[in-house]
């Protein structure tokens, strides 16, 4: 089978044209008009949106996206802003180093062109190479951000490219071992003419038509082209990993009151994972010690307090990328100690119905949920 990259090219294109989400509002300029070929836009918008999207849905960035742009509409309001302030429009995406790492970025940037310049979008880098140098930007991230702002042909190697080039092209090998071809096959086939609509037109593909459970294989414009539909299953494609399943950890929470009903929290470590969030105290569980013996130890150990652990408030399970997590909340009876920041940066004594004016965990937000039915707030 002889593959055409400028037919392919030319198909994707037309496909996007009649079916392509052009709504993405990062992708439209200030007046909310579609960009012409060869039009910049602003970068700024495409950067934090692409971050957003790393391990993320469209779906779920989209309203994250426009409350971000409401609090910080603009480079120089994101990089005056304190972390706790980005921690905190960002709370519930996950992935919280990437917060973190677009602040950093954003002070990088204004090094790089000055404030008054942040507004002009031939200001920002082009270049593949300046992209990478800002933490969280990987080779993907920075070639969608500069073909979606500049429409300059550089390839991208999202998850939706690898799954439509290994069924066009019916890679044997599983993802990370065919990651250097699949490159040499997302830069051969960029189109050089509208580069900005072609790799839309790609994620988009892979996200309507060419999706990881039964692809929609009668309606696809590349049909002929592609290995895995002639000659195979386009669903065997990409070969799988072999799964591990995730290690199960076991986390006791102490819920510890005051005498003016407030609750203790704590600040992450800014080194630590999640660092600048805030968490009721609590800690891992140890092989031969009861959850309750647990939670006595974390907070003599995190916080130099002695409590009685009293009524459990919920359990539950909590998933992340290569863990889970199984949560046990105690309310907590403060005997003695004064509480010190002895594993976290501060401690604060906090009114149950102010909660949810801090960064928190999504594992977090359900205990806040919980305690306040149980307060009845």
């Amino acid at each position: 089978m002889i593959i055409s990259p400028q037919e392919i090219q030319n198909r994707l294109l037309e496909w996007f044209g009649k079916n392509g989400r052009h709504w993405i509002p990062w992708k439209l300029k200030k007046d909310g008009s579609i960009p012409k070929s060869g039009e910049s836009i602003s970068p700024y918008e495409i950067w934090i949106a692409e971050v957003m999207l790393q391990q993320t849905q469209l779906k779920v960035v989209l309203p994250y996206w426009e409350k971000w742009m409401e609090f910080f509409p603009a480079l120089t309001d994101l990089a005056k802003a304190n972390l706790e302030d980005i921690l905190f429009v960002w709370q519930g995406l996950g992935y919280y180093s990437r917060a973190k790492r677009i602040h950093q970025s954003s002070k990088k940037l204004i090094k790089c062109f000055g404030e008054n310049s942040c507004q002009d979008p031939a200001s920002w880098p082009v270049e593949l190479d300046e992209w990478m140098s800002l933490p969280g930007i990987g080779r993907s991230t920075a070639g969608s951000i500069i073909s979606s702002a500049f429409d300059l042909p550089i390839p991208i190697l999202d998850g939706n490219v690898k799954r439509i080039l290994s069924r066009l092209f019916a890679t044997e090998k599983t993802l990370i071992k065919e990651d250097k071809r699949l490159w040499e096959l997302s830069s051969l086939l960029i189109s050089t003419k509208n580069p900005r609509d072609f790799n839309q037109a790609l994620m988009d593909f892979g996200t309507i038509i060419c999706t990881p459970k039964k692809p929609s294989c009668s309606c696809c414009p590349i049909q002929n082209f592609c290995v895995a539909y002639t000659k195979y299953d386009p669903q065997h494609f990409p070969k799988k990993q072999m799964q591990t399943r995730k290690p199960l950890q076991e986390i006791g929470i102490g819920i510890v009151f005051n005498q003016n009903g407030e609750l203790l929290i704590d600040q992450r470590l800014e080194s630590s994972s999640m660092g600048g969030m805030w968490e009721f105290p609590g800690g891992k569980k140890i092989s031969d010690e009861s959850i309750e013996e647990t939670i006595v130890r974390e907070l003599k150990e995190e916080l130099g307090i002695v409590v009685r652990v009293g009524a459990k408030l919920l359990s539950f399970e909590h998933a992340y990328t290569h863990k889970k997590l199984f949560f046990t909340v105690h309310i907590c009876d403060w005997i003695s100690g004064k509480p010190k920041p002895l594993a976290s940066q501060k401690l604060l004594w906090v009114a149950p119905e102010k909660l949810f004016d801090f960064p928190f965990p999504a594992a977090n937000t359900k205990i806040i949920s919980e305690l306040h039915k149980h307060l009845c707030i």
